[in-house]
């Protein structure tokens, strides 16, 4: 019985670190130790009523082991500050009033357009619209709008330029060429598209341009008439 209060300690040790390891979105709404907890009790639930071979208090055994570890957790949970961002990490601000972080997006598996399709679940269509953005230790996605937010999204902006990359579809559906694009960009600056963290553009012209390690541009392209 002492070999397997062990065993079960040292797999629920390991499966914490590897959800830990694998970001934010794999979490879902739980803290990483419940989301554990709840995988390793019903897989030790399972293992006793599958196989008669193995005696049913293994397994009880081994689910009041997990529930022994959790009530610990919890108490370190409640009264040591830095054992708890260690357990439960931390909220990660994607977005502030210098533009997108994505060294806080790479630290939680996500990219540009993960957090863009963050925003649009909350009715934030463009990414000047929002002052601050950020995923919490559970997973779950807040926003902190600008007071002006509805005016500064009159038309569905779409994503030209994801991390160095073009989306060529998107380009096409604006009515432009990546050659065109290629002047905006000149005339704001840069000439390698692999500094572009993102660029958005609306059908009316505006422009979201942010360059990595370096703080968002808004701009408008002059189009005769909105596209869309």
């Amino acid at each position: 019985m002492g070999l397997l209060f062990i065993r079960t300690t040292i797999i629920f040790l390991a499966t914490l670190v590897v959800m830990r390891l694998m970001g934010k979105r794999q979490i879902g709404e739980m803290q990483p130790y419940e989301l554990v907890i709840t995988l390793i009790i019903a897989d030790l639930a399972c293992i006793p009523m599958a196989d008669n071979s193995v005696p049913l208090l293994y397994g009880i055994i081994a689910i009041l082991t997990v529930y022994l570890i959790h009530q610990i957790i919890c108490l370190i949970d409640l009264n040591f500050a830095k054992a708890k961002t260690l357990i439960s990490g931390s909220p990660s601000i994607v977005l502030n009033k210098n533009g997108i972080d994505d060294t806080q997006l790479k630290k939680n598996n996500l990219d540009v357009s993960d957090l863009i399709e963050s925003l649009r679940v909350e009715g934030y269509f463009s990414l000047d619209a929002v002052e601050y953005a950020l995923y919490e230790s559970e997973g779950t996605f807040s926003a902190l709008p600008k007071a002006d937010y509805e005016k500064l999204q009159t038309s569905l902006p779409v994503i030209l330029i994801d991390e160095g990359k073009w989306d060529k579809q998107n380009v096409e559906r604006t009515g432009r060429d990546i050659a065109y694009y290629e002047n905006a960009l000149r005339s704001q600056g840069c000439t390698d598209i692999k500094k572009v963290l993102v660029m958005t553009v609306d059908g009316n012209g505006k422009t979201y341009l942010q360059l990595k390690g370096e703080k968002y541009k808004v701009f408008r392209l002059h189009w005769e008439k909105a596209v869309w």
